[in-house]
């Protein structure tokens, strides 16, 4: 049986999670439900796509991922379902899918499912558990609806890049208050290369000039950076929080500079 996952922007607080996995449990009473996270922030498709796409390939190919943000129907924000590398994406086409893939995905169907109720609030649980259960059941994904030819685009914010400066910002910060800039591996090695170089955010005084490979490269309570297995760089302290000693916050500039 194929695994379902659910990340969405509903809390812990409330019905919707348990009506949802109630949902699909009618339909499918041998699903496998996995919770990945309920804690995005409200309608935050950045942050959304952030956790999606350093999740989904562990899981087998097959899977579906039901993204519960912003899901209201729209003309310009069709509900969707895409196949990327053998996994399927339920969401509203909102650019959800754009921030997660770095290309078009493989699959692209506008969903045409009747659903029972007559409230249309709530479209993770009337559209999106239809269109998973019959994914799930092996039915074909076309006759969920008609093809379509590509994704709504929406553009994350590039990092600024100069020969001897990557300009970026802070992206995403973890439970452990690490922070999570949108400078990847292959860009910092492609453009310092071996030079001698410094990480410098908010103030001067902040400065890294080394990359490591671990948080116990340093002693408890010195900062580092890292890229870690998300592929990104990454800000942290040894057994700290690094969001909170070092006022880093979502948008938070991160400037690399060859010395």
């Amino acid at each position: 049986m194929p695994v379902i996952t659910l990340t969405s922007d509903w809390g812990q607080k409330d019905h919707y999670c348990g009506a949802v996995k109630g949902a699909i449990l009618r339909q499918l009473p041998e699903a496998v439900i996995v919770d990945v996270s309920h804690e995005i922030p409200p309608f935050d498709l950045n942050q959304a796509a952030f956790i999606i796409r350093n999740f989904y390939t562990n899981y087998p190919e097959g899977s579906v991922h039901i993204i519960g943000i912003n899901t209201e129907a729209s003309i310009e924000s069709p509900h969707t379902v895409v196949l990327h590398h053998g996994h399927y994406f339920i969401a509203a086409d909102n650019g959800i899918f754009s921030l997660i893939f770095d290309e078009q995905p493989e699959q692209i169907i506008e969903l045409d499912i009747i659903q029972d109720s007559d409230y249309f609030t709530f479209s993770t649980r009337d559209v999106f558990v239809k269109a998973a259960c019959h994914i799930v059941a092996g039915k074909p994904v076309v006759e969920l609806g008609h093809k379509k030819d590509k994704v709504l685009t929406k553009m994350a914010f590039q990092p600024v890049i100069s020969a001897d400066q990557i300009k970026g910002k802070v992206i995403y910060v973890d439970h452990y208050g690490n922070a999570f800039a949108n400078i990847t591996e292959h860009l910092f090695k492609s453009t310092i290369k071996n030079r001698k170089f410094v990480i410098t955010f908010r103030s001067p005084s902040y400065r890294i000039t080394q990359i490591s490979k671990s948080y116990q490269d340093v002693h408890e309570g010195e900062m580092l950076a890292l890229f870690s297995t998300s592929g990104y760089l990454e800000i942290a302290i040894n057994r700290g929080d690094a969001s909170s000693l070092l006022g880093l916050r979502l948008d938070t500039s991160v400037l690399i500079e060859v010395e």
